[in-house]
C-alpha cells in the first residue's frame, strides 16, 4: 500500500471520527461504514465512560475532534512531507500508551504505521475500549494494517523498538525491563500559564479550557500559574465560573474535597472558589482540583524558572508563547516531550 493510498485512508478515518464528534447521526455520507459499524463505536463511547469516569462524553468527543483534525487530507502530506520516503519496514515497534485522557496513544499510533512499522499495543487499563475501536474502522478502511497491528494482554512479548508513557513509577520499570531495546520513554510533564495582568477576560476564559480540559489530567493541561507580585485574582476566578460543572464529575469533586479537607485541616493558606484551590508554591504538578501559582518580579525571573524546570514542562501558554484555549489542541507536528516521534523512529537501527 503506497504512503499515498495510506493517506487516503487516515483522511477517511478523520471524517467517520469528526461525525462521531459532532454526534451526526449515521448517513451514507460518513465514508463507507455501515450503520451497524458507527452504532458500535457510539457504543464503545457510552461504554468508557462506565469503564472510566474520567471519559465523560463531552470529553471523549472533544478528543475525536482532535484527532480528525490530524486527519484532513492536506495536513497529512504536509506532515509527512518532511519525512519522506516512507518504507515498510518488517520491524516491529512496541506501544505502551497512557490512559489518562481518551485515545491519547493514537498518535503513537499514527506515528508507528505511517513510519513503516508493525505496532504492537499494550493498552491502559483506563483507556482499552476507544482505542480498538478506532483500529477496527482503519483496518476496515485499510485491510493492508490487518497484519500489522497486534495487541499484547500481559506480557508484551519481542518487539524491535519501543514507545512507553508513564508516570515516574512506570518509567522507573520501563528502563528496567526494557533499555536494552532502542526506546522513547515518556514521563509525566505538565504545563504552565505565564500571566502579566493585562489579559482580557476572553483570554482568562480560554485559560480555563486549558486548566479543565479533561479535568486537567492531561500533560498539556496548566496545573501552574507564574504571576505577577500581588496579582489580583478577582477576575480570573470570575472567569473560571463557566467551568464549575466539573464539581459534578464524582471523580474530580472526590479529588477537591480530599485536597481541601487535606489544606484546611494543615491549617495552609489556599484560595477557593468551591471547585479549585488555588495554592501559592513553586512546585509545578498540582494535583486534580488544585492549581499551583508563584508570583514574579522581572521577566527574567520567570525564564530562570522555565529554564530549571524545562524537563517537566511540555507546554506554556501565555502572551509570547503559545496563544490562550490551545493548550489541549496540539497540532500532529507538535510531538510528546518535544521529541519528533517521526524522525526517531527513521532513525532506528533497522
Amino acid at each position: 500500500m503506497t504512503i499515498e493510498q495510506q493517506i487516503t485512508a487516515w483522511s477517511e478515518l478523520g471524517k467517520i471520527l469528526n461525525a462521531h464528534a459532532d454526534k451526526e447521526k449515521w448517513h451514507t455520507g460518513i465514508s463507507f461504514i455501515t450503520e451497524e459499524q458507527y452504532l458500535s463505536f457510539e457504543m464503545r463511547i457510552e461504554k468508557s465512560f462506565f469503564k472510566n469516569g474520567w471519559f465523560e462524553d463531552s470529553e471523549v468527543r472533544n478528543s475525536l475532534k482532535e484527532i480528525a483534525a490530524w486527519l484532513q487530507n492536506d495536513t497529512l502530506e504536509k506532515w509527512l512531507s518532511d519525512y519522506m520516503p516512507l518504507n515498510s519496514k518488517d520491524k516491529t515497534v512496541a506501544i505502551i500508551m497512557a490512559g489518562n485522557i481518551p485515545m491519547v496513544g493514537f498518535h503513537d499510533l499514527l506515528c508507528v504505521l505511517l513510519s513503516g512499522c508493525h505496532a504492537k499495543i499494550k493498552l491502559s487499563s483506563e483507556d482499552d475500549i476507544l482505542i480498538p475501536g478506532i483500529i477496527d474502522y482503519i483496518t476496515f478502511v485499510a485491510p493492508f494494517y490487518l497484519d500489522r497491528i497486534t495487541f499484547s494482554d500481559r506480557k508484551i512479548g519481542e518487539f524491535d523498538a519501543i514507545i512507553a508513557t508513564g508516570d515516574q513509577q512506570s518509567n522507573q520499570a520501563f528502563q528496567t525491563y526494557f533499555s536494552s531495546k532502542p526506546h522513547l520513554f515518556r514521563g509525566h510533564r505538565t504545563s504552565v500559564a505565564i500571566l502579566t495582568g493585562s489579559e482580557t477576560r476572553e483570554d482568562l476564559k480560554l485559560l480555563g479550557s486549558d486548566i479543565f480540559q479533561y479535568f486537567g489530567r492531561g500533560c498539556r493541561n496548566i496545573t501552574h500559574l507564574c504571576v505577577p507580585v500581588d496579582y489580583n485574582f478577582e477576575t480570573f476566578f470570575q472567569e473560571m465560573l463557566s467551568f464549575s460543572n466539573v464539581i459534578q464529575n464524582k471523580k474530580y469533586g472526590n479529588n477537591y474535597d480530599y485536597h481541601k479537607a487535606i489544606h484546611l485541616m494543615n491549617l495552609e493558606v489556599i484560595l477557593d472558589n468551591n471547585f479549585l484551590l488555588l495554592k501559592k508554591t513553586q512546585e509545578l504538578h498540582a494535583p486534580i482540583g488544585m492549581l499551583y501559582y508563584h508570583e514574579y518580579s522581572t521577566t527574567e525571573e520567570v525564564h530562570e524558572y522555565l529554564k530549571l524546570n524545562e524537563r517537566e514542562i511540555q507546554c506554556i501558554i501565555g502572551h509570547g508563547f503559545n496563544p490562550f484555549g490551545l493548550a489541549q489542541k496540539p497540532k500532529v507536528d507538535d510531538y510528546a516531550d518535544n521529541i519528533d516521534t517521526m524522525k526517531w523512529l527513521a532513525s532506528l537501527p533497522f
